[in-house]
């Protein structure tokens, strides 16, 4: 079996981290500020589409992604939390499956914050934003990840929180469990597959027992 993590939402909680930054590039640039609610709603598409849908036009949108990335870098690492159970979820699918991580964040970053959580080992392939052309919800992220390993006649799952992680699955035909301890609503992520589960650990516990059930 493989198992790939989407990482915000998932198994991380980065909000305050982002927030911070998106507040800190609007006052750089002298923007009026969008609530906390409205960014938050963007969570999980690439930084470029966030900005675009906040208003700032697109002749300055990769100032404003420059600005955000020099913040983040500085506050990462101290303002990320590991979500409830989410080192265990890990340490358990590492048991039975082989793990990787696609993720709309900088590839680089999201390694570091792994690193500095001691989980990072644990996962064979981590695809970030400057791995591909196309995001999520597009297939390439999870095609990419999945160039890294020999998927013949094992079953392929994607976890994530929100519908862009399971259209992303959808459309590289794999299978994939919608986690509802993340920015998703269970009414949308229900939309797009038929297994939801109330977080990352709960749907490895799932993958876990499918797996040896269906060994036996």
């Amino acid at each position: 079996m493989i198992i790939l993590f989407d990482l915000d939402g998932t198994l991380i909680d980065s909000t305050e981290a982002i927030l911070e930054c998106f507040h800190h590039t609007f006052d750089v640039f002298d923007y009026p500020q969008p609530s906390d609610a409205a960014i938050k709603a963007l969570i999980g598409y690439p930084l470029d589409s966030m900005y675009a849908d906040l208003g700032v036009e697109a002749e300055i949108v990769w100032d404003f992604v420059a600005s955000y990335k020099e913040c983040y870098r500085k506050i990462s690492t101290q303002k990320t939390f590991l979500l409830e159970n989410a080192r265990e979820a890990v340490e358990q699918a590492s048991h039975f499956a082989s793990l990787g991580i696609v993720t709309t964040k900088t590839g680089a970053y999201s390694e570091i914050l792994m690193e500095n959580f001691g989980l990072m080992h644990y996962f064979d392939v981590l695809i970030g934003r400057e791995h591909v052309e196309n995001p999520k919800p597009d297939a390439e992220p999870m095609t990419k990840a999945l160039a890294h390993f020999d998927s013949t006649d094992k079953e392929v799952w994607m976890i994530g929180d929100t519908e862009l992680d399971l259209k992303s699955a959808k459309n590289a035909q794999i299978n994939a469990i919608g986690v509802l301890c993340g920015y998703g609503s269970e009414e949308n992520l229900q939309c797009y597959t038929d297994y939801l589960a109330a977080n990352a650990y709960e749907a490895v516990a799932f993958l876990k027992s499918r797996k040896y059930s269906h060994s036996n």
